[in-house]
């Protein structure tokens, strides 16, 4: 509990008054990764590889933007800040701890933002939620990592059984804002979970992206989320992820 105070106490200031909020469940996750480290390594080593082959595949590497960067575990930010001439990371909380592995690479940016899109979707706006891409210049590669599942968490969580609708309809404009960019994107994303008994059988199953069909996926792995005593002594979750390459060339390399 020390850890996660430190870190809570050393992210409020840097953090923008508005997304103050998030940073408890920021570092929860945080905390739980450390716990996770060995279940969570395949899935990591997964993202790791399609994002260096979606790397590999561009013809320029100027700027690249990574949606949701989280805890960066899933993200390999060494490399991309030696392939770009510049990276911007964004979620709403951007921890500490992830500021410490930044510490000498000059051309990594943190942005603070709210990708769900909820706010467009509460005032009856076009639902846009990434259109501020448009305005990032020499964009080459966006990279969105393991966020769209928790839109839907997280719009579920303020709005119940009445957000049915709307979190299917901000899943789908995620997706379509990826299609629609001008440059390579690559969506990595969990989009269900099984519910394991201790004997490893399959007792419940669970779609994340809430009926919304994924593009077509270049590679896909489970993820041990919470492996058994994690959240619960008697099961397990395991999430279903799939990487999916947009508008990237036809003649690109197929992900591992």
């Amino acid at each position: 509990m020390i850890l996660e105070a430190l870190n809570f106490v050393a992210t409020w200031p840097l953090t923008p008054k508005e997304f103050r909020p998030h940073i408890r469940s920021s570092v929860s996750l945080w905390s739980r990764a450390r716990r996770c480290r060995r279940a969570w390594a395949e899935h990591e080593g997964h993202c790791h590889r399609v994002i260096a082959d979606a790397v590999r595949g561009l013809r320029q590497r100027r700027t690249c933007v990574v949606l949701g960067s989280g805890l960066l575990r899933d993200v390999p930010i060494g490399m991309l800040a030696a392939a770009f001439d510049t990276v911007v990371l964004v979620d709403l909380v951007h921890l500490a701890t992830v500021r410490v592995q930044l510490r000498g690479m000059r051309n990594v940016r943190l942005v603070h933002r709210d990708l769900s899109g909820l706010a467009e979707a509460r005032e009856g706006r076009q639902l846009e939620p990434i259109a501020f891409l448009r305005s990032v210049p020499y964009l080459d590669l966006v990279i969105s990592a393991n966020l769209l599942s928790q839109i839907g968490v997280g719009v579920g969580r303020q709005l119940g059984d009445a957000g049915e609708t709307i979190i299917s309809q901000l899943i789908s404009a995620h997706v379509e804002g990826l299609k629609a960019l001008p440059c390579p994107a690559l969506l990595i994303t969990d989009t269900g979970f099984d519910i394991l008994n201790r004997e490893g059988v399959t007792e419940d199953l669970s779609d994340l992206m809430h009926g919304v069909a994924m593009p077509v996926h270049e590679a896909e792995w489970t993820w041990t989320v919470a492996p058994l005593g994690e959240i619960s002594k008697i099961y397990a979750l395991r999430h279903r992820v799939v990487a999916c390459g947009l508008n990237f060339p036809a003649a690109r390399r197929e992900s591992p």
